[in-house]
């Protein structure tokens, strides 16, 4: 029995080359066939198609573009189309060349990015505005001072430096010679009144002589009797704290203060160093062992020890007290352009730590808001930029070592404060 297909017999094999032919020629090349798949059901496994193939076995395609079977196939791989064609592309006779890109709609992508910025933005302000807020201590009651006088218009602070060295180590006490004095005093003490003529801030010599009032204690609740007894402003901080200070200042000046803020020496320098430094123009070199100071004249750049050591001296000056309100003032309006500058402002790295360093040790009254915060911070910005009016309390001579104020400057000043006009007295 024959092991060959049906289709593979002897009989239909002919002179062919390799398969028994009896010639001695090999046969010449030809081309294989064409066949389109699907035109006719195969035959069983073992005959021959139509065509010359057999069942099983893939066609070859055709590689060149002499070859046609007079059907007008076309495998593609002359045109490289392979997968389909026509003007849709992915079908028959298809092209896969796109169209022109469509024009991108910039009113609708400057409208989602202004969306996208403007979310951020608030987000950013109200969590900045929570967390700022958090950070103030708000530990004087204004509620507990008596006997206040009546309000006008305008709103007053009484702004405190205070020689607080609460939280400082031994070496930041060497470092910025504030000395290991027990309890707590004011070194400068200001009246900043923001109102629609013009800010105005007032200085208070610490040497001023004044009469404490009645007050009611801070703690107590006990309400002590006025004696007509008269010593130095920064005493009555020393007695019983912002809340006597401010029944003081009230009593002796007839003004209402609405807001109480108060630094320490390390929050002062902690916010010069945060802010980078703050610029300032000295008029006349200056020496002072007790503060540390030490400055030649001219323009330049304090950081956080030399500012304190500049708005603590009196020792070099003749009038003491008065020329250290007068460098007070000029720091502070400085150190408030300072931090309002784009530079401090756009940059976070700066404006935070700023912020924290001025908040941390910062102490206010319970009412005080971070908008009335940076009402007055702008106050004394303008005070710098020459929008507003500095000057130190008016002073008539001087009683035991003591400041006496002119009364009756005092009171005209006062009652343009209380009207919100602008002032036309002019201090010492």
């Amino acid at each position: 029995m024959s092991e060959w297909p049906q289709g593979r017999s002897n009989d239909n094999r002919g002179d062919r080359y390799g398969r028994g032919s009896a010639s001695a020629q090999p046969e010449g090349a030809r081309v294989m066939r064409q066949v389109r798949r699907g035109e006719q059901s195969a035959p069983p496994y073992g005959g021959p198609q139509q065509g010359g193939g057999y069942a099983g076995v893939p066609q070859q395609p055709a590689y060149g573009n002499d070859y046609d079977d007079g059907s007008g196939y076309d495998s593609g791989y002359n045109t490289g189309h392979v997968y389909g064609g026509g003007p849709g592309g992915g079908g028959p006779g298809g092209s896969r060349e796109r169209g022109p890109r469509p024009a991108p709609n910039w009113r609708k992508r400057i409208k989602w990015t202004a969306i996208v910025v403007l979310s951020v933005l608030i987000v950013t302000s109200v969590s900045t505005y929570f967390w700022a807020d958090s950070k103030l201590h708000r530990d004087v009651d204004l509620s507990k001072v008596i006997d206040r006088p009546s309000g006008g218009s305008g709103t007053n602070y009484l702004i405190v430096g205070s020689d607080s060295r609460k939280g400082m180590s031994d070496d930041e006490k060497k470092k910025l010679h504030t000395g290991s004095a027990e309890g707590q005093r004011t070194d400068s003490m200001m009246i900043l009144h923001v109102g629609d003529n013009g800010d105005t801030l007032i200085s208070l010599p610490r040497d001023s002589d004044v009469e404490i009032p009645s007050y009611q204690g801070s703690t107590s609740g006990k309400v002590y009797q006025g004696t007509g007894r008269h010593t130095k402003l920064n005493a009555a901080y020393a007695e019983d704290g912002p809340t006597l200070l401010v029944r003081t200042v009230e009593f002796n000046t007839g003004l209402r203060i609405d807001h109480y803020v108060e630094i320490g020496f390390a929050g002062f320098a902690d916010i010069v160093d945060a802010v980078g430094g703050v610029t300032i123009n000295i008029d006349k070199g200056f020496k002072d062992k007790y503060s540390g100071a030490d400055f030649k004249s001219g323009k330049q750049t304090l950081n956080g020890e030399q500012a304190l050591a500049f708005v603590r001296t009196r020792h070099a000056f003749a009038a003491s007290d008065l020329q250290r309100t007068k460098n007070q003032q000029k720091f502070l309006a400085a150190l408030a352009h300072q931090v309002a500058t784009p530079s401090t402002v756009l940059n976070p790295f700066k404006l935070y730590p700023t912020l924290g360093a001025g908040l941390d040790s910062l102490t206010v009254d319970k009412d005080m808001s971070l908008w009335d915060l940076a009402s007055m911070f702008f106050a004394m910005k303008d005070v710098n930029g020459g929008d507003g009016t500095s000057m130190n309390m008016p002073v008539s001579g001087s009683t035991g070592g003591n400041l006496v104020w002119d009364k009756a400057k005092v009171k005209t000043l006062v009652d343009e404060l209380k009207n919100d006009q602008k002032v036309t007295v002019t201090g010492n």
